[in-house]
C-alpha cells in the first residue's frame, strides 16, 4: 500500500467510523426483509410508500452510515485537519440518526404524524451536526487536494438532500405540501445519488486506488475538472428540470456522460495496477463500473419510456453502483483501521489486513449480493424472483455484518493482551 500523502497522526479514534460501519448492514437486513414481504408491483412505483421506506433504510440507513464514518476518519488522514470533539460528534450525530431511521420507517408505515415528527427531529439533527462540524474542519484545510474538494462538493449537495428530505418527510404530516413531492423527490434523489454519494466516490477513488491495489494515478483533468463538470451537470439539470423539462434530457446525458467516464477509468486504473492480484474487493469495483455504465444509460433513455424503468436505474446505480463500492471499500478500510490503531499502540504479532477477513465468505457475501442485485431486476418480468432475491439478499448483509464484527473481535481481544512494545517510551516530555 502507498500511504504517500497521507497526515496518519491525525486519524480519530477507531470507534468514531466504526459505530456507523457496525451499524449500516443492519438497516440493509431489515431493508431485505421489507422486500421480502413486499410485492412486485408495489415496488415498481418509485412513489408508492413501500418503495419510499425500503429506499430510504437504504439510503439513509446503509449508505449515509457509512458515507459519514468515511469522511469523520479520511478526511483528517486526507487532508491533515483535527474534526473537532469528533468521538462526541459521531456519538450524538450517531445516535440521532438511528433514532430517526427508525422512526422515520415506523412513521411512514403507520401514517404516524408523532413518529415522523421525532424522525425529522432526530434525521435534522443528527445530520446537520456531523455536516457542520466536518464542513468546518474542511473550511481550515490548507492542502485543498482533488479529494478533499470532492469531499466538500458532497457535503454541499448533502445539506440541500437533507433540507429537502425533511420536506418531504413534513409532507406527510402535513398533507397541503403533497403536490410538491413528486418535484422534491425527484431532484432529491438526483442529488443525493449523484451529487452526494457519485461526487464522494469519486472523489475518494482518488486516493484509495493508489494507495490500496497500487493502480496508476488519475490524469490531473480527472482531477481538477470531473467533478466541477458534474456538479455544472445537475445544476443544468435542476434549471431544465424546473422551467424547461423537454430538455432535460441534455443535462442528463451531460451527468451520465462523465460517470460513465469515471467507470471506464477505474476499470483500466484496475486493469493496469502493478500488483493484479485479484480479490473480492476489486471484484466490488470491476461490478460497480459495469452497473454503473448501465444504469447511466438506462437513465438517458427513461426519458422515451415516461420513467417506466426509474426503480431499475435506482437498483442498478444505487445498488449496483454505489453500494458495491461501499461494501468492497470496508473491506479493505475496517481491517486497515483495526491494523493500523493495533500497530500504533505497539502492537507486532497481529493478523494481517488479508487474514482479518474470512475470503471464502466475503467471495460468498459477493456472488448473493450481485445475485441479488440482478434477481430484483429480473423480479420486473418474473415476479417470483423477488422473494428468492430478497432472501439472497439478506443473507449477503448478515455475512457483511459478520465480516465487519471479525475484525472489530480481533482488535478488542488484542487490546486485552499487553503489547509487544511500550509506546509510552517514545512519548515526548
Amino acid at each position: 500500500m502507498n500511504f504517500n500523502g497521507l497526515s496518519i497522526e491525525q486519524a480519530p479514534p477507531i470507534s468514531a467510523p466504526l459505530r456507523f460501519y457496525l451499524t449500516a448492514p443492519l438497516f440493509a437486513i431489515i431493508a431485505g426483509f421489507l422486500i421480502l414481504f413486499s410485492d412486485t408491483t408495489v415496488l415498481m412505483s418509485r412513489y408508492s410508500i413501500d418503495s419510499i421506506i425500503i429506499t430510504h433504510a437504504l439510503t439513509i440507513g446503509f449508505l449515509s452510515f457509512i458515507m459519514l464514518g468515511s469522511l469523520s476518519q479520511m478526511l483528517p488522514v486526507l487532508a491533515g485537519v483535527v474534526i473537532p470533539k469528533v468521538d462526541v460528534v459521531t456519538k450524538a450525530s450517531h445516535g440521532l440518526l438511528v433514532l430517526g431511521t427508525v422512526f422515520m420507517l415506523l412513521g411512514l408505515s403507520y401514517d404516524n404524524s408523532l413518529f415522523n415528527t421525532i424522525s425529522i427531529l432526530g434525521l435534522g439533527t443528527g445530520f446537520l451536526i456531523i455536516i457542520g462540524v466536518i464542513s468546518i474542519a474542511i473550511a481550515k484545510v490548507q492542502n485543498f487536494t482533488a479529494t478533499v474538494k470532492a469531499m466538500a462538493t458532497s457535503l454541499f449537495f448533502v445539506f440541500f438532500i437533507v433540507l429537502m428530505g425533511l420536506f418531504l418527510l413534513y409532507s406527510y404530516i402535513d398533507d397541503s405540501y403533497a403536490y410538491l413531492r413528486p418535484l422534491i423527490a425527484n431532484i432529491h434523489s438526483v442529488w443525493a445519488i449523484f451529487g452526494f454519494g457519485g461526487i464522494l466516490i469519486i472523489g475518494v477513488s482518488f486516493q484509495v486506488l493508489p494507495m490500496f491495489y497500487v493502480a496508476p494515478k488519475f490524469k490531473q483533468f480527472c482531477k481538477k475538472k470531473v467533478v466541477l463538470l458534474i456538479s455544472i451537470g445537475l445544476f443544468m439539470w435542476l434549471g431544465l428540470n424546473l422551467f424547461y423539462d423537454s430538455y432535460s434530457l441534455v443535462a442528463k446525458a451531460w451527468i451520465a456522460l462523465f460517470f460513465w467516464a469515471f467507470a471506464t477509468t477505474v476499470w483500466k486504473k484496475l486493469s493496469a495496477r502493478r500488483r493484479p492480484i485479484s480479490d473480492t474487493t476489486v471484484w466490488y469495483w470491476r461490478s460497480s463500473s459495469i452497473f454503473l455504465t448501465l444504469g447511466s444509460f438506462l437513465w438517458i433513455f427513461d426519458e422515451y419510456f415516461k420513467n417506466e424503468y426509474i426503480v431499475m436505474v435506482a437498483i442498478l446505480i444505487g445498488g449496483g453502483f454505489i453500494m458495491s463500492i461501499m461494501i468492497g471499500m470496508l473491506y479493505k478500510v475496517i481491517p486497515f483501521l483495526v491494523w493500523f490503531h493495533l500497530n500504533g499502540m505497539g502492537y507486532m504479532n497481529i493478523p494481517t489486513i488479508n487474514e482479518m477477513i474470512n475470503k471464502k465468505l466475503a467471495k460468498t457475501q459477493f456472488i448473493l449480493f450481485i445475485a441479488s442485485l440482478i434477481g430484483f431486476i429480473f423480479a420486473f418480468y418474473y415476479p417470483m424472483l423477488l422473494k428468492i432475491s430478497a432472501i439472497s439478499f439478506i443473507l449477503s448483509m448478515i455475512i457483511l455484518e459478520y465480516n465487519i464484527i471479525a475484525p472489530v473481535l480481533i482488535y478488542r481481544k488484542t487490546k486485552k493482551t499487553k503489547p509487544d512494545f511500550d509506546m509510552n517510551a517514545f512519548t515526548t516530555f
